[in-house]
């Protein structure tokens, strides 16, 4: 039975692997939009503004619907957002008499594409008959992280062979991944976690104190790991003082690929390794990275407190999934979207605590960055009470 599942697993990596498409490619061409459409540096701030606002309100209206309409017509439905939104930045700019308005129409699009993607590909794998399902789903998310070092340095080898004014034709070749994978969930065996007359509904759910830990631990989470990953370019280059090609693959790459590291590890050894521990540990370990980047004097020890940040926060997002899923199996889709709410709320939180708190200390990004140690530390003692009140065995 499991081997049927191959296809499955296959297209749900796939799927995440679009998302990074969705989430890095528009980002390297803002200097070439403010060039060729006169963009201000406002409405370049409004495109990953628009992104993660779309992809928090899909997931809220995906905890509602998605179980009426059904998974699959749901993922296939994901690409295929994906594929217009992608294909869209190619033509529909120069169709609209303000070209901003395209792009952000395009935004939307694959943004939509984006938060049904994240709802969803968790469930279904969790939904999958496989024996090591901590260790599956932190496989399945260290696939945005290699998804991301394949948009940044893809794009950049394209770039430079090509240039950048053939970008309209990188962005047609990106549709072609969720293309693929229309045709896999079409066909790919697909099971639901829960049957919709047995699932938890978003009422009882939020009357329940565990699910309240679960969305805090979100939150610190996708704060964790935004809060430095946003700010690693920047943080490279003004600490290193390198150029900003340097500085992305010193920083937001580097950043990724030990995050991914971290979960392909963790999805190797999962089944010898207690995931609680291991959360912690790496809570811990994300202190500590937040420390060496902020307060180190040598440039050397801030980039190696950045690079391993991407490896303490690897398993907190797929990890705190993994711990909903086993200790409140009747959630259903609507805890999978709501925990999907929360951490991309923490994703979108943490970075602009860490950019206001530098304004606030004179544009001095290592303290923004100091104050962020506060979402790993909040982490670590969600963590312990989570332990203490909800031990392993025990459902909520």
């Amino acid at each position: 039975m499991r081997a049927n599942y191959q296809q499955t697993k296959i297209a749900c990596y796939l799927g995440i692997i679009t998302q990074a498409i969705s989430a890095n490619f528009a980002p390297l061409l803002f200097l070439t939009f403010r060039q060729e459409f006169g963009l201000s540096l406002g409405q370049v701030a409004l495109i990953p503004t628009v992104f993660f606002f779309t992809q928090l309100l899909v997931d809220l209206i995906s905890a509602k619907y998605v179980d009426r309409i059904g998974y699959r017509p749901s993922i296939i439905a994901s690409e295929a957002f994906s594929v217009a939104g992608l294909a869209g930045l190619a033509f529909l700019p120069a169709l609209f008499s303000d070209p901003f308005v395209g792009i952000l129409l395009c935004v939307i699009l694959y943004a939509v594409g984006s938060g049904l993607i994240e709802v969803l590909v968790s469930p279904i794998i969790e939904a999958c008959p496989f024996e090591n399902k901590e260790g599956t789903m932190s496989l399945l998310h260290s696939f945005y992280c290699w998804g991301s070092v394949a948009v940044i340095l893809l794009s950049t080898l394209f770039f430079y062979v090509f240039g950048i004014r053939y970008w309209r034709v990188l962005a047609l070749l990106w549709t072609l991944i969720p293309l693929i994978n229309i045709c896999n969930f079409a066909v790919c065996p697909i099971e639901h976690i829960v049957e919709a007359d047995e699932s938890m509904s978003i009422l009882q759910l939020v009357k329940m104190p565990f699910f309240w830990l679960l969305v805090l631990l979100m939150i610190c989470a996708g704060a964790s790991e935004l809060s430095m990953a946003q700010w690693a370019s920047a943080f490279t280059e003004s600490a290193l003082h390198v150029s900003k090609t340097a500085g992305d693959l010193a920083g937001p790459c580097l950043f990724a690929v030990l995050m991914g590291t971290s979960r392909v590890l963790y999805g190797k050894y999962s089944e010898k390794v207690d995931l609680l521990r291991f959360m912690q540990g790496s809570g811990v370990l994300c202190v500590i990275c937040y420390l060496l980047a902020s307060l180190s004097p040598l440039p050397v020890f801030g980039l190696i407190g950045c690079a391993l940040c991407g490896f303490s926060v690897g398993v907190m997002w797929p990890g705190t999934i993994s711990i909903s899923a086993k200790k409140c199996p009747k959630g259903g889709t609507a805890l999978f979207a709501l925990l999907a709410l929360a951490g991309d709320l923490g994703g979108s939180l943490g970075p602009s605590f860490v950019g206001t708190v530098s304004d606030m200390a004179g544009e001095n990004l290592q303290m923004g960055l100091l104050a962020a140690m506060v979402f790993p530390i909040a982490l670590i003692v969600g963590l312990f009470f989570l332990k203490r009140n909800w031990p392993a065995g025990k459902r909520s």
